[in-house]
């Protein structure tokens, strides 16, 4: 289709969003969308500031941070989600003394990231094979997903089924990301009009 690998807000083709992974990672997490916290009503100000707070150094001596946040346990860096029903507020919250409030995101914000992204998605499976130094693809198998339950959300979070992975000030000088993830299992509650075609 001579789509590129990207991170667009708008579906990828004709309002359909297409997602695709090798096999042998099937296990892993599907990414739903990303979205960058609500700097207007956090602590924080900026991906880099969090990075100033909770960072860790890489063996190049590098200020980074990169971690998966779920609501339970609090991840290496002691921070954690927090959903809270009462501000409508998905919080990113941290254990270590004065520093408890880090950022926010609207949770209504969020559900409608996840209509808009996900409103009918391919999720397509690929067996892969290198040979002479090239990577061949089969495609295998699609999952075609829409109208995602957006009364799921919430709950799935509380569940650690959903969890966000911080990219912060990588390395690799790509930009923060702010990944929210869903792991396989919670797929047919969050997407209950589910097809599966086999190529």
């Amino acid at each position: 289709l001579g789509i590129s690998m990207n991170s667009d807000k708008t579906p990828d083709y004709k309002g359909i969003e297409l997602k695709s992974h090798r096999e042998k990672r099937s296990s892993k997490k599907n990414v739903l969308f990303t979205q960058t916290p609500d700097w207007s009503i956090s602590t924080c100000k900026s991906g880099r500031e969090i990075v100033q707070k909770f960072g860790y150094l890489t063996k190049d001596g590098k200020l980074t941070y990169q971690n998966t946040v779920q609501c339970t346990p609090p991840n290496s860096q002691k921070l954690y989600l927090n959903v809270n029903h009462e501000t409508a507020l998905l919080e990113l919250l941290s254990q270590k003394k004065k520093a408890k409030d880090v950022a926010a995101w609207r949770l209504i914000q969020l559900h409608q990231r996840l209509l808009t992204k996900r409103r009918e998605t391919f999720w397509i499976e690929v067996e892969n094979d290198i040979n002479d130094g090239k990577e061949y693809f089969r495609y295998k198998e699609i999952e075609h997903t829409k109208n995602p339950n957006v009364g799921q959300f919430d709950f799935l979070l509380e569940q650690n089924i959903i969890t966000v992975d911080l990219l912060l000030c990588r390395p690799s000088g790509n930009g923060d990301t702010y990944s929210f993830k869903i792991k396989k299992k919670g797929m047919p509650l969050l997407f209950p009009e589910s097809t599966i075609y086999t190529i």
